[in-house]
């Protein structure tokens, strides 16, 4: 469907090209002359709201309009469509991705989908470089029901035993889950760790070989933390590392609006769940209010091989 702007365009066309009357223009194009000569008057907040927008979108660059309109909504009365041509007026839209080729396999369903906070966590490993081309893995877990980022570990190299003391750290704050989630990398099937689970009554849940889409939550969010955060920021040694990946966890938790929780915080929707850690009464940790959190590392796990 052609809009207002487009037709007046095209009269104006009409009356140029062809020497055609504007009344005659207007019936051909199927718009009243009216509608012609009118022009929008801004509402009196349309400046600061234009500068709010632009703001946010320098400041987080991979957010697209509809994340900006959540931001957006904790203080101003605004609706999609005004941000959106706002958006598309400052030209702020984000570069296409190529789509990548597509594998089809079996279609599969996440199994033990968890019910409430703390039943079921999920981890795995992501890499990335430093502009030295040194490596450096990043631990990821997360709670798949609140979708919270519990730890980023980042190391040059992880091994059990460092896995096994991140999971640690989390069951004394949190308690321990009842199901972990992985995929059968050496680090999570090795024998220490089953034993570890298995004296604190959790269940390894092992994905199948060659089927990222049974653990579709820590693949998700291993995706987020590429784009928003890896692919955003060039490391000059690991302890730059920790504290960018640190910030962005914190803010992930307590700032990010995420959309499969109705543009909750995962920290706001813990605390809207009654921040109920059902495996041991450990208390919530979360209590912050979702705002924009300060610069500065608030680091949870460091790790002294970088």
């Amino acid at each position: 469907m052609v809009g207002g702007p487009a037709r007046r365009a095209a009269v104006k066309h009409l009356e140029k090209e062809l020497s055609r009357s504007e009344r005659h223009a207007c019936r051909a194009v199927g718009i009243s002359r009216s509608t012609m000569h009118y022009e929008p008057k801004p509402k009196p907040d349309e400046k600061r709201l234009r500068e709010e927008i632009v703001k946010l979108a320098s400041e987080h660059k991979r957010y697209g309009y509809r994340r900006v309109t959540a931001l957006l909504q904790r203080k101003w009365c605004v609706n999609e469509k005004r941000v959106h041509r706002i958006w598309k007026d400052e030209g702020l839209g984000l570069k296409r991705k190529r789509p990548p080729k597509r594998h089809y396999g079996p279609k599969g369903e996440v199994k033990r989908k968890a019910e409430y906070p703390n039943q079921v966590w999920s981890y795995d490993f992501v890499e990335d470089r430093t502009v030295k081309q040194d490596r450096i893995r990043i631990l990821t877990v997360i709670d798949e029901f609140t979708r919270e980022a519990l730890a980023l570990l980042v190391a040059r190299h992880i091994g059990s035993p460092d896995v096994l003391d991140t999971l640690g750290m989390l069951v004394e704050r949190r308690g321990a889950p009842e199901y972990l989630r992985s995929d059968n990398g050496p680090e999570f099937i090795a024998n220490a760790v089953k034993q570890w689970l298995g004296e604190r009554g959790c269940e390894a849940l092992y994905i199948e070989p060659g089927s990222p889409w049974q653990n579709a939550y820590i693949e998700s969010f291993n995706g987020k933390l590429q784009d928003e955060c890896l692919k955003m920021h060039l490391f000059h040694n690991g302890q730059e590392a920790i504290e960018i990946i640190e910030n962005w966890r914190v803010e992930y938790n307590e700032y990010r609006p995420h959309s499969s929780l109705n543009n909750l915080t995962p920290a706001e929707f813990h605390r809207r769940c009654g921040g109920s850690l059902r495996a041991t009464p450990s208390g919530n940790p979360h209590t912050a209010h979702p705002q924009k959190p300060p610069g500065g590392s608030r680091q949870l796990v460091a790790n002294p091989k970088l």
